[in-house]
């Protein structure tokens, strides 16, 4: 029997990106080596049928991310974010590419952007919000987290685990 397809979250990988490695103390000595090993995370976690939605900062530079995309297993679905948007709004491989998305996944809605969002649409629905662009820098909720690569062990999230791990978390503050 078939694997039933997947769905993964991820975002700031930042292909290409030296300064990168230095500003969220990522554990490689060059980019060569940070870019191999995110290629090989995401395809060793990633099959051919599965979705990956990359919430923005694929890469540094449109010649960096046409090059990349190409190899990375599944379909990706691209939100813009901070760098190398053109790329991502115009590559041709792309399974689709916008700003904002939001998504139906077990029931719940999910909320994507590459910007964590204070309050988002079904935010009183208990509906989940991802985002990237903070690196690890922001504290999840039950409702909402960080999908970055800095997160998640360098390699795409399944959307279950994301999920599972954060209903353990504290809820949001909610204004009065």
């Amino acid at each position: 029997m078939p694997r039933r397809p997947k769905t993964f979250f991820t975002a700031d990988t930042h292909f290409g990106h030296a300064n990168i490695i230095r500003y969220t103390k990522r554990p490689f000595e060059t980019v060569a080596e940070m870019d191999a090993t995110l290629v090989s995370n995401w395809n060793a976690t990633v099959g051919p049928d599965d979705d990956v939605w990359h919430l923005g900062d694929v890469a540094h530079g449109t010649q960096r991310a046409e090059a990349i995309l190409p190899r990375l297993n599944g379909r990706k679905h691209l939100i813009w974010g901070k760098h190398g948007s053109e790329a991502v709004r115009t590559w041709p491989g792309r399974a689709s590419s916008q700003a904002y998305a939001e998504l139906k996944l077990d029931g719940r809605r999910v909320v994507l952007f590459h910007y964590p969002i204070a309050e988002w649409n079904g935010f009183w629905h208990d509906s989940l919000h991802f985002y990237g662009h903070v690196h690890d820098r922001f504290t999840p909720t039950s409702l909402s987290c960080d999908v970055g690569v800095d997160v998640w062990d360098y390699r795409p999230a399944e959307f279950n685990d994301i999920a599972e791990t954060i209903s353990a978390l504290a809820p949001p503050a909610r204004p009065a």
